[in-house]
């Protein structure tokens, strides 16, 4: 999957790129208007992560030129300014999603991937991995047409995985995720194991593959191999 960053501070620009790179995507970075306009008339992207503010013109501005050439490049645009107006013009033009800044870079993977899931999907609901199906509009879930009954921390979990598939999700990721703001009480990640077990023994019961792995030293993954 390919990433633009478009992003004028180097020290966030190199850490997106960086750890985007980590969860396996491709990443191309510009600093400046002039130079995201160019990558953007020249090449397709799976995703364009837009800063407002840049050197030689707007965020907002690239968005509209992005529009008007009809490409379907998944776009989330990023701001140090909590500002309504620009979170509201921005979705007007056809931004995707919206993130203030300062952001965990494990929420701006997170919401990449499900912009490039709904756009591969073109709005189906349906999520599916080997036998497993999630309903995400019922938060559903079924193995080979069989429901199960999963606590909404699994379902988190599931779908996270799922969409993260093939990816090595830390235990820091995982406990962002899950808990967000209130992810202080996940710092032993007991909560983290105990999740992760009992939505593996539910899954193994209704028939589905054994998917969740253990990486030592880093995390988890979703894989069928």
């Amino acid at each position: 999957m390919k990433i633009l960053i478009v992003e004028d501070e180097p020290a966030l620009n190199k850490s997106m790129v960086e750890y985007l790179g980590s969860q396996h995507y491709l990443c191309e970075s510009v600093k400046n208007y002039d130079d995201a306009l160019e990558k953007m008339e020249l090449y397709q992207y799976d995703c364009i992560v837009l800063d407002i503010m840049l050197p030689g013109g707007s965020g907002l501005e690239l968005l509209k030129v992005l529009k008007a050439a009809n490409k379907m490049d998944g776009v989330i645009i990023i701001s140090a300014r909590n500002e309504l107006d620009d979170k509201i013009s921005g979705l007007k033009l056809g931004a995707d999603d919206y993130l203030t800044k300062p952001f965990h870079l494990s929420e701006l993977s997170m919401r990449i991937a499900a912009i490039i899931r709904r756009k591969n999907q073109q709005g189906n609901n349906l999520v599916e991995f080997g036998e497993i199906s999630v309903d995400t509009q019922g938060r559903n879930v079924k193995v080979r047409e069989e429901h199960i009954v999963l606590t909404r921390k699994e379902y988190e979990l599931l779908l996270y995985f799922i969409i993260n598939k093939n990816r090595v999700l830390s235990k820091n990721a995982i406990a962002e995720h899950l808990w967000g703001d209130d992810m202080d009480m996940a710092d032993n990640y007991d909560f983290i194991y105990a999740h992760i077990k009992n939505l593996r023994k539910k899954l193994l019961q209704a028939g589905a593959g054994d998917y969740l792995q253990s990486v030592y030293g880093m995390g988890y993954k979703f894989s069928d191999h």
